[in-house]
């Protein structure tokens, strides 16, 4: 079948199975493979866009279900000149990394977050992201650096 999805701001038309997974259309028919495929079960949300400006765990969508709909991944929250997105700089001076197979699915899902808790506790951040899964840094510097992001002012639009 064929699909129509504006990806970062881009009309991207492709023929797909119909059991290609959001995922598989990003990195393979859009050639965005910031988007990581982590534990196919939904689990790690390596996997993390926007749809529509919300989080979703990309590998839970088939690409037919986005037709017609708004992607954003990680390659898209930098500005076109290649400044970061604060809650990406946030995460580099904090950092809330280390191997970084997990922070494009962690910045994405703290993009949706904050639009709907712009001034998060620390607790309510933790459980904000409990969906997605790092096994490098023990959340402590995520934790921090979407609190920064936070109070950067300056979230996703």
């Amino acid at each position: 079948m064929r699909v129509t999805v504006t990806v970062n701001g881009s009309t991207q038309a492709h023929d797909v199975d119909t059991r290609m997974l959001l995922v598989q259309y990003l990195r393979e028919k859009c050639a965005l493979t910031g988007t990581n495929i982590g534990c196919d079960t939904t689990s790690c949300g390596a996997c993390t866009v926007l749809l529509n400006g919300e989080s979703v765990k990309s590998c839970t969508v088939l690409a037919a279900q986005a037709d017609g709909q708004d992607v954003t991944t990680i390659e898209g929250m930098a500005a076109p000149d290649g400044t970061l997105h604060p809650i990406q700089q946030a995460f580099r001076e904090h950092h809330g990394l280390q191997c970084g197979y997990c922070t494009p699915g962690m910045v994405m899902a703290a993009a949706s977050f904050l639009q709907e808790h712009p001034d998060p506790t620390e607790a309510e951040v933790r459980e904000g992201l409990e969906g997605n899964l790092c096994r490098c840094t023990g959340y402590h510097n995520i934790v921090q650096a979407v609190l920064a992001a936070a109070h950067a002012g300056e979230l996703v639009s």
